[in-house]
């Protein structure tokens, strides 16, 4: 069946198209469809919004060794880039959408603050943070929507304080990054989104070039001045890290925690032990076991490329789609299984290669003070609801829940 297919189009009939439904009775595995691809081999095709049918990749081991190919771009506006909805027209692409050079160069000015030595620094703040948050929840009302008494509010507290941005303009920021990355949008709904935060953090860099302070923004206009930087691409990069430092860690928090609900046993684990080791492990299962970011990753073949038995030519499309490649069985026995105690590090949750997560020691902080935390001080946590009334993200490009009515 996928010989013959054209990157560019050809005959489609009974190529999947993609992304596909997850199953209703279990929102926390990826697609029904996928789990097939996975069991037929390493790669297939799949059909896009586009007619376009570039290739899927399944499994973990080809998903890793393609990662790290140096003939696999992340260029987005390379011919053949499985883009996951049309560009909006003026749209320019952040360095995370970059290959080498320019994607070290936009990305060493940005990287300092997320080293795990930084970002150790900052865990008894983010503490902080969450035990204040809890100490609101439980003085406040039940049931409440732990995603906006406490899901969103960590990250995005901890990400504007990084930055230095004024928190009191959460809500602006919040609602236009769900616009963005919502896969559903009308394209010109996201550029009007994308060129209101790009406005926001232009004028807030303005601002900085006038009175710095001791945060990140402020960091990049030393770059400006020194000519290493443009005001325009300093603006990209704030909206970039504004939306991927609040988005994707506030679902993993509410995601994660309605996850462990449904499991009580692996719940109960994280309760009653203050094994920091455990804890740290428990995160790792639970961004293999979850792994938000439902779309892939996207990539494209700068040359032609053998692997596993296929051909992948020159200007195709690859989609590495690492939610099916984290439940590998040949990797993670049993991987359809939440178990805290798993050796799960080697997930591609946070991708891998030169253009993994530049975030990740923050986002693994984060989660270890809330698992860590949320459930000890409220041992009693339950669902407030059906799970079949929770309203799931599925047409979003991060996955997640919407609201996630809590009591205790």
């Amino acid at each position: 069946m996928t010989d013959t297919l054209s990157a560019a189009g050809g005959e489609t009939a009974g190529v999947p198209e993609f992304p596909m439904p997850r199953a209703a009775r279990c929102p926390f595995d990826p697609p029904p469809g996928l789990r097939s691809l996975q069991e037929e081999g390493p790669l297939a095709r799949v059909r896009l919004w586009d007619g376009s049918t570039p290739w899927v990749v399944t499994r973990y081991a080809e998903q890793r060794a393609l990662m790290a190919d140096p003939r696999v771009s992340a260029d987005i506006t390379r011919p053949g880039y499985p883009a996951q909805a049309p560009m909006p027209k003026g749209s320019f692409a952040s360095f995370i959408l970059m290959d080498d050079p320019e994607h070290h160069r936009l990305r060493r000015m940005v990287q300092a603050p997320f080293t795990v030595k930084r970002v150790e620094e900052m865990r008894p703040a983010v503490q902080r943070i969450v035990d204040d948050l809890i100490d609101a929840v439980l003085a406040g009302p039940k049931p409440v929507d732990l995603v906006e008494a406490f899901a969103l509010p960590v990250p995005s507290l901890v990400i504007c304080e990084l930055l230095g941005v004024p928190y009191d303009d959460h809500d602006f920021f919040q609602d236009n990054s769900k616009t963005v990355i919502r896969r559903d949008a009308a394209p010109e709904e996201r550029a009007a989104a994308g060129a209101r935060l790009n406005a926001y953090l232009d004028d807030l860099v303005g601002r900085k070039l006038a009175e710095p302070a001791d945060d990140l923004l402020s960091r990049l206009t030393g770059r400006i001045e020194a000519g290493e930087l443009s005001r325009a691409e300093a603006a990209q990069m704030g909206v970039l890290l504004l939306i991927a430092g609040h988005e994707t860690t506030a679902n993993m928090i509410a995601l994660g925690t309605l996850a462990l609900l449904r499991h009580p046993d692996q719940l109960a684990l994280l309760r009653e032990s203050d094994d920091p080791k455990l804890v740290a492990g428990a995160v790792e299962e639970l961004l293999r076991y979850l792994n938000i970011t439902h779309s892939g990753r996207r990539r494209v073949a700068l040359e032609d490329i053998e692997i596993s038995g296929q051909v992948i030519r020159a200007g195709e499309g690859m989609i590495m789609a690492n939610d099916i490649a984290n439940r590998d069985p040949e990797v993670f026995p049993g991987p359809d299984d939440l178990d805290l105690r798993r050796d799960a590090p080697r997930h591609v949750a946070f991708g891998f290669g030169v253009h993994q997560c530049l975030g990740q020691p923050l986002a693994r902080m984060e989660l270890q003070v809330v698992y860590s935390t949320l459930y000890r001080r409220i041992p009693t946590l339950s669902l407030a609801t059906d799970l079949d009334r929770v309203p799931f993200k599925h047409d979003g490009q991060v996955y997640g829940v919407y609201e996630l009515p809590v009591t205790w």
